[in-house]
């Protein structure tokens, strides 16, 4: 089980920045929106603390995207004016925010998702319109080691502080946005400003995706047990061809640049 915990994320990680180098930071982060992270630690959670616990924590998470969401709006808006230690200590203390507030919210699915609604909805109007340039080198490999070990981290932590932090804390951090973060932080420093905004407006359009994941896997893991992660991950696959028509947009401009 630890074999898998440390090798599985990293893994899907790994995959996303490939992607990242051969079709732009729009593909990237539309990619990242699929289930890498939450899937994997609820799919940990549900082994480890049983699929009802899961199935909370689901719900949990369904309710993070507006936290998500806006630590993705938060940084892409910075980033234009500031240096990454800036955008990120910002971004994640917005995220800290949001996350305590939601966890003080009664758990709801029906406020889990209209939170989530909002986001998704409301988030394309919030990023900077930018125009990144697509030509300057990619990230040396040390930084896709960096991006694995993080993923890797979270999910260690969230399955070892479960049986402590309860359901509804591990849902919100298994949204934390360790993978926005590193792939934020190294595409500022790598490609710039614009890049990084592009591939987090494009993390948020993925994000349909992961909304209907957590949705799918709150509504079946009770009664159907695992056998629901495999109907949340075909649901979650067929919502990122869906948002691939929103992503089409965006990219088409990126790449007349």
């Amino acid at each position: 089980m630890l074999i898998l915990k440390l090798l599985l994320i990293p893994g899907f990680l790994l995959l996303i920045s490939l992607a990242g180098k051969r079709w732009g930071p729009s593909v990237a982060g539309w990619l990242s929106g699929l289930p890498v992270v939450v899937g994997p630690i609820l799919f940990f959670l549900a082994i480890e603390q049983g699929p009802q616990f899961a199935a909370q924590s689901a719900v949990a998470a369904l309710s993070a995207m507006f936290a998500m969401i806006a630590f993705c709006i938060t940084y892409a808006q910075v980033a234009q004016r500031a240096n990454w230690p800036w955008a990120l200590t910002i971004s994640l203390a917005v995220w800290a925010a949001l996350a305590t507030v939601l966890s003080v919210i009664p758990a709801s699915l029906p406020f889990s998702v209209i939170a989530a609604a909002v986001a998704l909805l409301a988030s394309p109007y919030l990023f900077p319109e930018v125009h990144p340039v697509l030509n300057r080198p990619a990230p040396k490999s040390d930084k896709l080691i960096w991006r694995m070990i993080a993923g890797a981290a979270l999910t260690l932590v969230v399955t070892m502080l479960a049986s402590t932090v309860g359901e509804r804390w591990s849902g919100l951090l298994a949204v934390f946005p360790v993978l926005g973060s590193v792939m934020a932080v190294f595409s500022q420093q790598t490609r710039g400003p614009a890049f990084t905004a592009a591939l987090l407006r494009a993390t948020a359009t993925g994000m349909y995706s992961f909304s209907a994941f957590c949705l799918v896997s709150a509504l079946t893991l009770p009664t159907m047990g695992l056998s629901g992660f495999v109907v949340g991950v075909a649901v979650s696959v067929a919502m990122l061809g869906v948002t691939r028509r929103l992503l089409a947009r965006p990219l088409a401009k990126a790449q007349a640049q």
